[in-house]
């Protein structure tokens, strides 16, 4: 049965905020207090989530989470604004936290912003965490439920068996639950959208419910939109397909685009692509490219 969820960055954390802060700042005597708003006058967004904290030996501070689906070079920048927003409006030192969620490079990710004007340097720095480098066996064995969505691309997480482990966790807690949608939308990483189906037991029209479903789509778009000013409409609808197929079907998807490639028209090509984000299998999709 279909069910709607609160999958946000603040509902995941505030399920055992303690616990998070603990693992994001390293601090093993830290308390969490209030989570803040982090709405500042210009700035609004949903993957930053500020928590007042306390520590015998720092005192009182702020934790900045800002989540990031995929890392964005932008980061730095942005990471030193909302550090500065943060402890001018609560007048508190701000411990930054950058957490990135997909891997899309081997390059290392910088944890540091800083910049040289005329010998006036602004400098801030911030604790980065890959997901895809955090052990899965972390989450399982302690008491780290925010992080149990996010079971089949952390590092050893890709694992059937595994992901029916953080499944069963969440499942036996009332609170726990709901977060089944965020669950399977990582599983389809990893997993054929067919055995993720089977192990969720329910349709994967949940899924794309999902606010981490949207936002791949909508990054598609832009990345479809991008590579049209100089392919075309055709060669941007190539991309935003090829992009869709390898999210909700994995490599498998992928072997349908050598038939797609050879299609031309641009308002069959609209409509496989909005015929992807419905189809349930692949033999749905190749039906409907005879």
């Amino acid at each position: 049965m279909s069910k709607r969820a609160d999958v946000s960055t603040k509902k995941l954390i505030s399920l055992a905020p303690d616990n998070w802060v603990r693992w994001v700042t390293q601090i093993p005597d830290v308390v969490a207090g209030e989570i803040l708003s982090s709405e500042f006058q210009w700035i609004s967004r949903e993957s930053d989530v500020l928590i007042r904290a306390t520590s015998p030996d720092y005192g009182e501070f702020l934790v900045l989470n800002e989540l990031q689906l995929r890392y964005q070079p932008q980061m730095p920048r942005r990471m030193r604004a909302y550090s500065a927003l943060a402890e001018e409006k609560y007048n508190l030192p701000t411990y930054p936290v950058l957490i990135n969620i997909l891997k899309t490079t081997n390059d290392p990710i910088p944890t540091r912003f800083e910049s040289n004007i005329a010998g006036l340097r602004a400098l801030q720095d911030y604790r980065v965490i890959n997901l895809w480098e955090v052990d899965v066996n972390i989450v399982l064995e302690q008491p780290l439920p925010s992080l149990l969505p996010f079971v089949p691309i952390l590092k050893g997480g890709e694992n059937e068996s595994i992901i029916r482990e953080a499944l069963q966790i969440l499942r036996a807690d009332e609170q726990l639950n709901q977060l089944e949608t965020v669950l399977a939308f990582f599983a389809t990483f990893v997993l054929e959208s067919a055995l993720v189906q089977e192990i969720m037991r329910w349709d994967m029209a949940v899924l794309r419910e999902s606010p981490w479903y949207q936002e791949i789509l909508r990054e598609g778009e832009a990345r479809g939109e991008a590579r049209g000013e100089a392919r075309g409409r055709r060669e941007e609808l190539y991309s935003s397909i090829e992009l869709v197929l390898k999210m909700k079907f994995g490599n498998s998807g992928l072997e349908l685009m050598p038939i797609i490639s050879q299609i031309s028209d641009v308002p069959r090509l609209k409509a496989i692509q909005q015929a992807i984000t419905t189809a349930n299998t692949i033999e749905d999709l190749r039906q409907l490219l005879i």
